[in-house]
């Protein structure tokens, strides 16, 4: 990616090793969170569906978590890169919600390490990078696109990217009134159909991380050769079918609550070839 001299969005809040991180396994008053999404893990149960906060992945289950342990001098470079992919889904969004005279109110993003206390409640580094619609932030444990590279394949600073315009995505759904619908939805409906409309939630984050690519592109020439593949490679890594059989060795669709790999790559591929949000309803009759 081509980020060198972009602007540094002052929306990043950095809770590594100061007093908004916390020690893995230590919940201050939200213990049942953790104990909840240790349970969640060591049942085979997705952990991301307990904080309902639309995490794009997670490592492995069972995957130890892990602290942000960076080489020295590493940390402010990964800290600039998020903020400059955070500032660049900023200027999109605010582009796109203008031209429907609309006006978006961007998220914090928060760098942890090892755990963190959300308006979610308190989670650990295993629930992967995920959105509080509670607080309408975003938090990411760094260590996470190590994980991400080591243990699912998905390498390179543009499959990282996607992930956090992935995440952005969630706060977009909430900003356009999606996530309250579809919320309302998931109360009255039942396990299968609630696990449904999770994976239209995460299907439609992931095109809008497409907009944002094409969009930021079009406007700063962001993108590098190899760059969208390695979005769509990471897409595709953290699909629920590819997931569960490294996890579990067997697939369950029932179980899915964010889609298969060929959906996300599908509905990333959408995205980006449109560059416009009506091509994201994933909750259109018949399209998945």
């Amino acid at each position: 990616m081509r980020l060198e001299g972009e602007r540094d969005s002052s929306n990043v809040e950095d809770r590594r090793g100061g007093g908004g991180g916390l020690p893995i396994g230590v919940a201050g008053g939200g213990i049942g969170t953790v104990v909840l999404v240790v349970l969640a893990l060591l049942m085979g149960v997705d952990p991301r569906a307990l904080l309902d906060g639309g995490a794009p992945v997670a490592p492995p289950q069972g995957a130890p978590e892990s602290r942000y342990a960076p080489a020295e001098g590493s940390s402010d470079e990964a800290r600039r890169f998020v903020g400059r992919v955070l500032a660049s889904t900023e200027d999109v969004w605010t582009a796109v919600f203008r031209e429907q005279g609309r006006r978006y109110d961007p998220p914090r993003l928060v760098l942890f390490s090892g755990a963190v206390r959300s308006g979610c409640g308190v989670a650990g580094a295993a629930v992967g990078p995920f959105y509080c619609p509670a607080d309408r932030q975003v938090y990411i444990d760094l260590a996470f696109f190590r994980d991400m590279e080591r243990q699912l394949g998905a390498s390179g600073d543009f499959a990282q990217a996607y992930v956090i315009a992935h995440e952005v995505g969630h706060h977009v759904q909430a900003e356009l009134g999606i996530a309250r619908r579809v919320g309302e939805l998931r109360a009255r409906a039942g396990q299968a159909e609630g696990n449904a409309l999770s994976v239209r939630m995460e299907l439609q984050a992931d095109c809008f991380a497409g907009v944002w690519a094409r969009r930021a592109h079009e406007a700063r020439g962001i993108l590098e050769r190899g760059d969208i593949e390695e979005g769509l490679g990471a897409a595709a890594a953290v699909g629920d079918d590819r997931l569960q059989r490294r996890a579990r060795g067997e697939v369950v669709p029932e179980s899915f609550t964010h889609g298969s790999s060929a959906q996300r790559v599908r509905w990333f591929r959408a995205g980006l070839s449109a560059g416009d949000i009506r091509a994201c309803d994933t909750f259109e009759t018949g399209r998945s």
